[in-house]
C-alpha cells in the first residue's frame, strides 16, 4: 500500500495534490541517490534549491517573505512522504518545521526579509543549536554564553548532535546572555550566527548508528562576535520561545515516526508473503499473522490520533502536553513496529542491504531527540 490509500481526515484535496508533487520529487531526486548520501554521511547542498522550487521548503512562510503562506499540513505531507520513502531528507523538516517558526514569529523585520526568502528557495540551510555535551534535554543547564561587548555579543561554548551541522549557513544558537539570574531559564536567549563568522568552527560530522545521511555535527564558538541585532526576539526570552515551539517540533517527529512505521509494516507484509519456511510462506504461520494483525490495528489507531493532533495544531489548539504525548506514543509505536518487523525478516533483517535494517537503526533516535521520551512523560505527568 502507500500513504494515499489511507483514509485521512486531516487533509484537503489541495494537500493531497501536493503529496503527489512531493512523491515525484522523492522518487526522482532522492531515491536514486539515498544510498550514496548515506555512505557520504551528508545530503548535498545542491538538492535543496530543487526542493525549494517545488515549494517543499518552509511552505508556511508568509507570501511577503517569499513563501507560499500555507498551513502546517503541507509540512506534514513532506514529513510523511520523506519518512515513508526513505528519510534521506531529515534536514528539510528541521528547516521547515522548526527553524522557520522561530524566525517568522520572533525575528525582526530585517531578519525576516533577509533570511526567509533564502530559506524558502533552499539557498540558505539552517540549524538550531540547543544541545550541549553535558546538558542533553536540560536546556536550562546550557553553558554557552553570549556576553555584551559594546554593540556586539561575544559567544563562547560548544554544541553537539546538531542536525544540518555541516551544511548550515545560519545557526540559531541557544545561549546564556545572563549567567547569574535565577531561575536560570530567564538568562536564555537565541542568537543568529552566520557560519562564516570568525571564531565559529564546525566540528566532526558525527558517526551515528542510524540516519547515516544526516550531517549531525559538533559546533564550537570561540570569541564569535555578532551584532546585538542578531538576537532573535527579546534577550532573556529564549527559553519561553523554545517551549512555545516544541509542540510543533514534537508533532513533526510523531508524523515521521508514524509514516516510517507504516512503511516497515508494508514491506514486512510483502516480505512474509514471498519468503517461505517449511514449504509455505511465512505469512501463513499463525504467529506471523497475529504479530502483523496486532501491528496493523495499532497503526490504524495511530493514523486516527495523528489526524486528530494535526487538526488540533492547524487550529492552534495543540497543547504542549498533547505534543509531548504524540511524540511519546508514535515513537514508541515506531520502535515496536520496527523491532517486530525486523524479527519477521529473520536473518535478512540484520543485513543492511534490506530496508528494514536501515529503518530499524534510524528509528532508534526518535525516542531521544526532540526531548527524550522520559522527559515527555515528565511533561505530561506535570499536568495531571
Amino acid at each position: 500500500m502507500s500513504l494515499d490509500t489511507l483514509s485521512r481526515s486531516a487533509y484537503t484535496d489541495d494537500h493531497e495534490a501536493f503529496r503527489a508533487t512531493v512523491r515525484q520529487f522523492l522518487e526522482k531526486e532522492v531515491a536514486p541517490n539515498a544510498a550514496q548520501w548515506a555512505e557520504d554521511g551528508i545530503v548535498p547542498k545542491s538538492i535543496w534549491p530543487k526542493a525549494g522550487e517545488l515549494g517543499m521548503l518552509c511552505p508556511t512562510v508568509p507570501e511577503e517573505y517569499g513563501g507560499l503562506g500555507l498551513d502546517f499540513g503541507y509540512n506534514a505531507i513532506v514529513d510523511e512522504e520523506s519518512a515513508y520513502y526513505g528519510r534521506a531528507t531529515t534536514g528539510f523538516s528541521l528547516q521547515s518545521d522548526i527553524v522557520t517558526n522561530y524566525i517568522v514569529k520572533y525575528g525582526s523585520e530585517e531578519q525576516k526579509r533577509h533570511w526567509l526568502p533564502k530559506m524558502v528557495a533552499g539557498e540558505v540551510i539552517t540549524a538550531i543549536a540547543m544541545t550541549e555535551p553535558g546538558t542533553g534535554s536540560d536546556l536550562q543547564g546550557m553553558r554557552t554564553t553570549a556576553k555584551k561587548d559594546g554593540n556586539h555579543y561575544v559567544i563562547n561554548g560548544s554544541k553537539t548532535y546538531i542536525t544540518n551541522g555541516q551544511n548550515a549557513d545560519l545557526i540559531l544558537v541557544c545561549v546564556k546572555t545572563d549567567t547569574e539570574i535565577q531561575p536560570a531559564w530567564k538568562g536564555v536567549s537565541i542568537v543568529l550566527v552566520e557560519a562564516d563568522r570568525e571564531g565559529y568552527e564546525r566540528g566532526r560530522n558525527l558517526d551515528k548508528i542510524g540516519q547515516d545521511e544526516a550531517d549531525t555535527s559538533e559546533m564550537f564558538f570561540n570569541d564569535v562576535r555578532v551584532p546585538i541585532t542578531n538576537c532573535l526576539g527579546e534577550e532573556g526570552q529564549g527559553f519561553i520561545y523554545l517551549m512555545s515551539e516544541l509542540p510543533q517540533e514534537r508533532l513533526s517527529i510523531a508524523v515521521s515516526a508514524q509514516a516510517s512505521a507504516q512503511r516497515a509494516f508494508d514491506d514486512t507484509v510483502e516480505f512474509t508473503r514471498e519468503r517461505k519456511a517449511f514449504g509455505k510462506p511465512i505469512l501463513d504461520f499463525q504467529n506471523s499473522r497475529f504479530v502483523l494483525a496486532d501491528l496493523k490495528a495499532k497503526l490504524q489507531v495511530g493514523w486516527a490520533h495523528l489526524d486528530w493532533a494535526l487538526a488540533r495544531h492547524l487550529k492552534k489548539e495543540l497543547t504542549p502536553e498533547e505534543g509531548a504525548a504524540a511524540k511519546l506514543w508514535h515513537t514508541d509505536l515506531q520502535w515496536e513496529v520496527m523491532d517486530k518487523c525486523l524479527q519477521l525478516h529473520g536473518g535478512a533483517g540484520y543485513m543492511n542491504e534490506y530496508p528494514i535494517a536501515r529503518a530499524w537503526r534510524a528509528a532508534r533516535v526518535t525516542r531521544i531527540f526532540g526531548g527524550t521520551n522520559e522527559i515527555m512523560k515528565e511533561l505530561i505527568g506535570r499536568k495531571l
